[in-house]
């Protein structure tokens, strides 16, 4: 891009009044940014009201530091570095399909990255969300269900929160062939920031074999309210959303609510009826979400080959029942009293007899071995695959 095409998208992006739906009818009557700054008022304020004519005939004062930042993080790498306007060819085709398209994305990624997973051909992708304050079952859930997801060879879509939505990211990197697309991070400041920063190093992870995506100028810190506006983009950029775990007042759910608009498939995963990050999966259910149980309950929805390596999984699985087969029996009665929903120690005191010290001991054991996880207040709860 010239200097003087991305000068004219930033001046858009930037002035004053003007969002993507009336920068989407000005660039329908008029072409490139270019040729609407040519324009006088009284031909813009055939698409705008007098206000925004007023704003675009000026410049906005922020235009010159926000093009040298821009100009001077594009030319660092322009290999891992991209501004794709609605104009562009590289631009997502299945965003240009829902109700409002970002007119610009600033991408991070390898540019062979920007031809695949866009929505061309489906299914192709799939948005894995969730809690940010999720249970280590659905920590274990996201990043399993991500990395056999990936290894079907879809594009896991996210939005790099803590929780679920890291673990999905996580998970799909995993599972990814080398030269695959393995995820896309849909995140809610400008791409020269980090958040939250636990994830700076997976960030670098996702640049690398992935895409990081934001719709924000550089620089845009981690204001709360860009953070729900993203879902549109994570829901768009996916033929299908997931949900691992969420409460009712969940940003996952604003995202399964939308790709339910955008006339796409919602999956979600039950808990427990007792479990608070569970209940806004048991509502998407009861609203028409599809009940899976499994990777490959959506692989068979999307008529997807299940596969030699997602098989070897399976059977890695079947070797890991084996191995928790050969704990011992008094571990094995401590784990059927855990069951799946979190206990602490009274609890369990209650339900096996157990001494205090002989029950700390197995807890541990059964912890150090992948069996149980320790939850805050002092609880415990049995993961799925002891």
């Amino acid at each position: 891009m010239e200097r003087d095409e991305l000068s004219a998208w930033l001046r858009l992006l930037l002035t004053p009044g003007v969002g993507s739906s009336s920068g989407r009818r000005l660039l329908a009557r008029f072409g490139l940014p270019q040729e609407i700054f040519a324009q006088s008022a009284s031909q813009l304020e055939v698409c705008v009201s007098a206000k925004q004519a007023d704003s675009l005939r000026q410049t906005p004062a922020e235009l010159t530091v926000q093009f040298n930042t821009t100009w001077e993080w594009l030319s660092q790498n322009p290999q891992q570095r991209h501004v794709l306007t609605l104009g562009d060819p590289c631009y997502p085709a299945a965003l240009l399909d829902t109700e409002d398209p970002p007119l610009l994305l600033y991408a991070m990624g390898d540019a062979d990255h920007l031809q695949q997973g866009w929505g061309q051909s489906a299914p192709s992708s799939i948005a894995v969300v969730g809690s940010r304050n999720p249970t280590a079952q659905g920590v274990a859930n996201a990043r399993q269900f991500s990395q056999t997801l990936a290894q079907a060879g879809l594009t896991v879509v996210s939005g790099l929160a803590l929780g679920i939505d890291g673990a999905a990211h996580e998970g799909a990197l995993e599972g990814a062939a080398p030269d695959q697309l393995a995820t896309i991070a849909v995140v809610g400041t400008g791409l020269d920031r980090v958040y939250p920063k636990a994830h700076f190093q997976l960030a670098h992870k996702i640049a690398q074999q992935g895409l990081l995506i934001s719709e924000y100028p550089l620089g845009t810190p981690p204001l709360s309210a860009n953070f729900p506006k993203r879902n549109r983009i994570i829901s768009g950029l996916s033929h299908a959303t997931l949900v691992v775990e969420a409460a009712l007042q969940s940003g996952s759910l604003i995202t399964a609510r939308l790709a339910v608009e955008q006339g796409k498939d919602v999956f979600a995963i039950p808990g427990s009826i007792h479990a608070t990050q569970a209940r806004g999966c048991h509502a998407l259910i009861k609203q028409g979400a599809k009940l899976v149980e499994s990777a490959q309950d959506i692989l068979e929805e999307f008529a997807l080959p299940i596969g030699a390596e997602i098989a070897m999984n399976s059977v890695a699985a079947g070797a890991d029942t084996a191995a928790s087969n050969s704990i011992s029996g008094l571990e094995r009665s401590l784990l059927d009293a855990l069951a799946f929903e979190p206990a602490g120690l009274d609890a369990l005191q209650a339900r096996t007899g157990l001494d205090t010290p002989t029950l700390q001991a197995l807890l541990m054991g059964l912890e150090l071995q992948g069996h149980v996880a320790r939850l805050p207040g002092s609880l415990f709860q049995r993961l799925a695959q002891s």
